[in-house]
């Protein structure tokens, strides 16, 4: 099997390198909000990573990143919403463009990710 911890290490980078391209900046990943392994990857097995921006803010991004198997088929394994930051050559953050919703799934994806941003501001507030 894979280890779980070497998937995240490529989700991890995919999430940076969507969010580089969308911010024109350099990228540090703020938070991981949800990851859920859905189904064991084992050795042998070609993996699919598709990312893309579901929210942007002031300065923060959230990517989504679905991992599948394909084998002619592709299978669900994985889905993670990553947090990235848009920083200068000091490490501050700086302003990221807006996302254009363009579709009714852009719109749930969209409205689905401010819920998870007051969630993680709740949860630090709440000491978590």
């Amino acid at each position: 099997r894979l280890f779980g911890g070497e998937l995240l290490r490529w989700i991890d980078e995919l999430a940076g390198i969507v969010a580089r391209r969308h911010a024109n900046a350099n990228i540090t990943t703020a938070a991981i909000d949800n990851l859920q392994f859905k189904a064991p990857v084992y050795a042998g097995q070609m993996l699919v990573l598709v990312g893309h921006i579901t929210y942007a803010g002031t300065t923060s991004m959230e990517v989504r990143v679905d991992t599948y198997t394909e084998d002619g088929m592709r299978r669900v394994i994985n889905r993670a919403y990553i947090v990235m930051v848009a920083i200068d050559d000091n490490g501050r953050p700086v302003p990221v463009p807006d996302i254009i919703i363009e579709t009714e799934e852009d719109r749930m994806e969209y409205e689905s990710a401010i819920k998870r941003r007051d969630m993680r501001k709740l949860r630090r507030a709440e000491g978590f």
